[in-house]
């Protein structure tokens, strides 16, 4: 896929997000969990994260049910590592029923993540 449709395909998951995706966005953007800035819907390599902190090289992922014990999502989490990424994966459910455990486990992601120097995020 060519960086244009890569672009493309993020704008219309933007515009298409699901309802959890909505409320993780409203909990994250305006860098709201710990002046943290999260992008949504960030391409990264051949994939599209749904939320990516540049700084933390942290990309968080929701899940659905379509994605329990996915062979597309370990091997999209395989590059996403190899490339100096961490990878943390929510249930769409916990993000609806449980958004203060959500935001704890994703804290604690945050502080075992090294910050990148505003320099180097550049290069």
């Amino acid at each position: 896929m060519r960086e244009g449709q890569k672009r493309d395909a993020a704008r219309a998951l933007r515009r298409n997000a699901t309802d959890a995706e909505r409320i993780m966005w409203r909990l994250l953007r305006d860098r709201r969990l710990n002046g943290v800035k999260f992008r949504r819907q960030m391409p990264i390599g051949p994939f599209v994260a749904d939320f990516a902190s540049i700084e933390h090289r942290l990309v968080v992922e929701l899940d659905g049910g379509q994605h329990a014990e996915n062979s597309a999502d370990i091997s999209r989490d395989a590059f996403l590592i190899s490339c100096g990424w961490r990878v943390v994966r929510f249930w769409n459910n916990d993000v609806m029923k449980n958004r203060e455990g959500v935001l704890e486990s994703l804290q604690q992601a945050l502080a075992l993540t090294p910050t990148l120097s505003r320099k180097r995020e550049r290069e």
